[in-house]
């Protein structure tokens, strides 16, 4: 009997040749399509994308050839593509939803296998728990050679491209970005971003200047393709040596965003959260609900009452973000992770649009990076934020759930403790109007700390405070 597959956050990880094998691929594909058939969602068809990591193209033709035996017609990338990209693509054609083979910010040996809903969005958790339930036994897994599928119509490769760009064209104005005559530094981390910028924003008198971006499935230079430090090292680089305006990386897969201000200091997850919302409020005059993960910035629920709009908040992942988009037609959506969807576009992660509507901001007002930090702290006050990514005993999961379960400070790191949130893993708040949350990552077998306060020297120890509950110190 083979080994079951769980879905985690985002679909489902695993590393290359150890469990993430053709075998227990074509078993998801598999799975993707007789959910599509028992819910009777076959007639309009699938996207299948892929990212640039090691054999992604081979993987997404062995899932389209499984999904073709079922009768699915599949829409098939002809190239490495962004996530957003792919995700788009189901709105474009119109089709049940998507699959797409990616890892996104994880290290290189790790691959992916993502699901997207026919509103291009990520699958609530009931969905994935009911595409779960299909996986069947290697043996019952039928499909198609790929080149018959295509000579019977039921494969097409295609370029997403160009509807891509048309709708980015609609969202925001790209000829005085090319016109504006600033040099943006990008970092595509050698994933499937590599070029994106530089093609959106030529012909104008804006430099692009570019690292890391051919493909190596490797990911020389860093860790893992994740716009976070150290990882962003050598974008802070580009920007101080190119005297560049702005600096943006985007993760394996585009869909997430990280940046540098013109001083070579990074922007990171929280405050690009807090500056795309400033944005779209203060620069575009939008309203509406603002979605964050309980993860993210408290800056976000200050700009809220300061513009007149509700925030709310969701578990970790856009399975939670993106129904709740959805449900109240929100303008923005959000994540710790550097992920962040808008109205107008896809209830999904688009670290392209993100990285053009930074870039906006700084034209529109005429401002540096540092100079909008500082007037969104100047609105909302300083935050400080650090996250610690730490290995645990796997057999001692249960007893650190155990032990955080029992545990309830009245204070961390000389903070009060003013509440205590446990929807997804363990949020205490804190009476400096910060918080520390503990939780266990849905897609690496990794704890997670993270810290937001209103006072900078204090972040490590409410973080070592944290890890003491967890009994990890």
């Amino acid at each position: 009997m083979a080994a079951p597959i769980k879905f985690g956050t985002d679909g489902w990880r695993g590393i290359i040749a150890e469990d993430y094998t053709f075998e227990n691929l074509r078993r998801c594909a598999f799975g993707m399509a007789k959910y599509l058939v028992d819910s009777g969602r076959t007639a309009r068809g699938l996207v299948i994308g892929y990212d640039t990591r090691f054999e992604s193209d081979l993987f997404a033709m062995a899932a389209a050839e499984v999904v073709a035996a079922q009768g699915i017609k599949v829409w098939l990338v002809d190239k490495a593509t962004p996530t957003p990209v792919i995700t788009y693509a189901i709105l474009d054609k119109k089709t049940e939803g998507a699959i797409n083979i990616t890892a996104s910010h994880n290290p290189a040996i790790w691959e992916g296998f993502k699901v997207r809903a026919d509103y291009a969005g990520a699958i609530a958790p009931e969905g994935l728990k009911q595409i779960e339930a299909c996986i069947p036994e290697p043996e019952a897994v039928t499909s198609l050679p790929l080149k018959e599928a295509v000579a019977r119509g039921l494969v097409e490769f295609f370029d997403p491209a160009p509807a891509f760009l048309k709708k980015i064209g609609t969202l925001v104005n790209i000829e005085p970005l090319r016109q504006a005559g600033v040099t943006l530094a990008v970092d595509s981390m050698w994933g499937a971003g590599a070029g994106w910028f530089k093609n959106i924003l030529a012909g104008g008198k804006t430099r692009v200047v570019e690292i890391h971006d051919v493909r190596n499935p490797a990911f020389p230079e860093m860790d893992h393709p994740e716009p976070i430090p150290p990882n962003v090292d050598g974008l802070m680089q580009l920007v101080l040596r190119e005297h560049a305006d702005l600096g943006i990386a985007t993760d394996g897969d585009a869909d997430r965003v990280g940046g540098s201000t013109e001083k070579g200091v990074f922007i990171h997850q929280l405050q690009m959260y807090a500056l795309l919302a400033l944005y779209l409020l203060e620069v575009r005059g939008y309203r509406g609900p603002i979605v964050k993960t309980l993860n993210t910035t408290s800056m976000l629920d200050l700009l809220g009452k300061k513009f007149g709009v509700p925030v709310y908040e969701t578990g970790v992942g856009f399975k939670y973000v993106a129904p709740k988009m959805l449900e109240t037609d929100a303008l923005i959506g959000g994540e710790e992770s550097g992920g962040y969807a808008f109205r107008g576009h896809i209830p999904e992660r688009d670290g392209i649009l993100a990285g053009l509507y930074l870039l906006d901001f700084v034209v529109q007002t005429g401002k540096t990076p540092s100079q909008l930090l500082q007037h969104l702290f100047d609105l909302v006050g300083p935050h400080y934020y650090e996250r610690i990514d730490t290995d645990f005993p796997e057999d001692q999961r249960q007893a650190i759930q155990e032990r955080l379960e029992k545990a309830h400070p009245k204070e961390v790191a000389g903070f009060g403790v003013t509440g205590i949130n446990t929807m997804d893993g363990f949020k205490y708040l804190l009476s400096d109007g910060g918080w520390l949350i503990i939780r266990f990552s849905g897609t690496e077998p990794i704890m997670r700390f993270y810290v937001e306060t209103t006072q900078e020297d204090k972040r490590r120890e409410i973080l070592d405070a944290g890890m003491h509950m967890a009994g990890l110190k």
